[in-house]
């Protein structure tokens, strides 16, 4: 580094730490509710100086960067907990430099690799190994299938994909179209289980571990894509959400942030393919330095065990297992924290109840989105707290949202409206230098629609995150509810427009309708489908069960049906839903024919008032 350089780089530093008292001092007058406020702010503004740093200067430390100097400081630590198996950093860090020696001449920097794999050690493996080798990678849901996988494919560009052993069979029905796109495939086995596909275990066992030249993982901007995260949305087949080293940074952060050290240990039983679990998860052990438990699959009866055999502080969460877990009996544990999203207030409540006073951190941010809520305080009910400061940062507004018409309001002039304290509106964040929108891969289109422009003044722009929520006079932020058609159920985003299109290839249906319905005692809403029978067909619901059951992960798959003669449109042809959703799946106020998925029986039976009483109570699961 120059003389010269080395001064700008002190100078600007200085000026971060000024700027960084000042605030402080500032926040002090400003007396902010409380203590916990204060730290949390001087750890936002720290680790946001950290990131300017590396944008001013263009010499970024990447998560996986940091992953390599944490197996240097720290080789011999404990850093992945796999089914009773210990991984070391040093272990992981080798392994890693192994698969980027099998591949370090078929791939080159900036090319994007896929990977379908389950939770499992090889899954970090994979991931870091290609990013040692300047590639991006495509983290693909484990839950999707036939043409909806092989438009994943297609839309981020990916000619070359790693899957795990288990779920080869997932590909038996595109796997000549794979072959045919020039997408080579490589299975985490020891011998290639068939014709046109690569092993890589034995290639593994034969590479090097010595670690590839680090200029290959060099990175000199924060907005340079690192990963590619699937996301269901409105337009039907799911979007590659562009992740960017700078938005795998941020994520990597939040533990940090609430004030966790390395010596704490972090349950992750949430899939790896989701930003959640691989960048607050995985990416926020790292930069602490602390040691994660990686399970398989969750498991509400093994949870508390596996917390009091490896000493777990952490966890994370979404409110669906919270629910599953307050059915448990009440355990001894140390766990001091939660980490998630989606905990609504009763379940909240409830685990406290039962589990002692666990801090229970709310994490409010889409895959894709330019905004991030956090719950500091942990007050029950809240997805985050704003401030003055924070306001100062990240502009975000609450607009007023007409639900018939599925829109913002805009006023004489074509503006939005802005909602009073306390009102719900639709959360939309400004797209700027400080808080860019990377879009999706494959589409501008896809990006564009995410977009509102012209909201508050002639050329602004703002992402739309789709969500009412409303904040309180104390700045506590609420989520609300999901607008749009995409509803979230066991915890995953259900495009309804895929749902539809799928139902639409049954023989007997003419025309489907995609929706959320409430359901007692439930996170998020269950999927519901109105449907006309073309006229010389009848309904059939053992035909109808099988197609799902084949084309539809579970949580995707309509529990309810509603047979209806005709769709209500709205002005512009499109579906109108909302009578449909608020009038829900009771039979004793619904005139037309309706039905269950009963699993028991492989089909849609009728939804009778007893079949109902026993799903509302509770005694039927869905």
């Amino acid at each position: 580094m120059t003389n010269a350089n080395s001064k700008r780089e002190s100078h600007f530093k200085v000026n971060c730490l000024v700027r960084l008292l000042l605030l402080l001092l500032l926040s002090s007058c400003f007396n902010l509710a409380r203590q916990w406020d204060a730290l949390f702010l001087m750890r936002v503004i720290r680790y946001g100086a950290r990131l300017e740093i590396y944008r001013r200067t263009s010499r970024v430390v990447t998560v996986v960067d940091r992953f390599v100097q944490q197996a240097q400081r720290i080789p011999e630590k404990a850093f992945l907990i796999y089914e009773g198996v210990t991984y070391t950093y040093g272990e992981l860090e080798e392994r890693s430099n192994r698969v980027a020696r099998v591949f370090g001449d078929a791939v080159k920097e900036g090319d994007t690799v896929a990977l379908l794999m389950s939770n499992e050690p090889d899954f970090l493996s994979v991931w870091f190994g290609f990013c040692k080798l300047g590639c991006a990678v495509a983290f693909l849901n484990t839950n999707i299938r036939s043409r909806s996988l092989l438009h994943c494919f297609r839309c981020c560009g990916a000619e070359l994909l790693v899957v795990g052993a288990d779920l080869l069979e997932t590909l038996e029905d595109i796997l000549p179209s794979l072959q045919e796109d020039g997408i080579t495939v490589w299975c985490m086995t020891q011998e290639s289980p068939r014709p046109g596909v690569h092993s890589l275990l034995d290639q593994m066992e034969e590479a090097s571990q010595e670690p590839v030249a680090a200029e290959r993982r060099s990175v000199r901007c924060l907005r340079s894509p690192t990963l590619y995260i699937f996301t269901s949305g409105t337009t039907g087949l799911p979007k590659a959400a562009v992740i960017t080293h700078l938005q795998a940074l941020k994520a990597a952060g939040g533990f940090w942030v609430y004030g966790a050290t390395g010596s704490d240990v972090i349950y992750t039983p949430l899939p790896l393919y989701h930003s959640a679990a691989s960048l607050v998860g995985i990416g926020g052990t790292i930069e602490l330095g602390a040691t994660c438990v990686l399970k398989k699959k969750f498991s509400a009866s093994q949870f508390w065990h596996d917390c009091r055999k490896h000493n777990v502080t952490i966890f994370q969460y979404i409110g669906e297992l919270c629910r599953y877990l307050c059915n448990q009996p009440t355990k001894d544990h140390r766990v001091l924290m939660g980490v998630g999203n989606g905990l609504r207030q009763d379940v909240w409540r409830e685990f406290h109840r039962r589990f002692g006073d666990i801090r229970m951190c709310e994490i409010y941010g889409s895959t894709e989105g330019n905004l991030c809520f956090m719950n500091h305080i942990g007050k029950i009910g809240a997805v985050g707290r704003s401030n003055f400061f924070y306001k100062l940062i990240f502009k975000y507004d609450l607009v007023k949202y007409d639900l018939v018409r599925e829109e913002p309001v805009r006023d004489h002039s074509g503006f939005c409206q802005h909602v009073q304290k306390g009102e719900t509106g639709l959360l939309l964040s400004k797209i700027c230098s400080q808080s860019p929108f990377f879009g999706y891969a494959g589409s501008k289109q896809l990006t564009e629609k995410k977009i509102l422009r012209d909201v508050f003044v002639t050329g602004d722009a703002y992402f739309n995150t789709g969500d009412l929520m409303a904040e309180d006079e104390d700045d506590f932020i609420c989520f609300r509810d999901r607008v749009g058609d995409t509803f979230r159920w066991k915890g995953e985003n259900v495009a309804t427009t895929e749902v539809t299109e799928i139902l639409g290839l049954v023989d007997f249906i003419q025309e489907a309708s995609v929706y959320g319905v409430q359901v007692p005692g439930n996170e998020g809403r269950a999927g519901m489908a109105a449907v006309i029978v073309r006229p010389e067909c009848t309904f059939d619901g053992k035909k109808l069960f099988s197609h799902v059951l084949r084309e539809l992960p579970s949580y995707a798959r309509p529990l309810f049906i509603r047979l209806q003669e005709s769709l209500e449109m709205t002005s512009t042809f499109k579906q109108q839903k909302f009578a449909l959703v608020e009038s829900g799946f009771d039979p004793c106020s619904i005139s037309q024919p309706l039905f269950f998925l009963d699993c028991s029986e492989k089909s849609y039976v009728p939804l009778t008032s007893s079949v109902y009483d026993s799903i509302v109570s509770g005694q039927r699961n869905v």
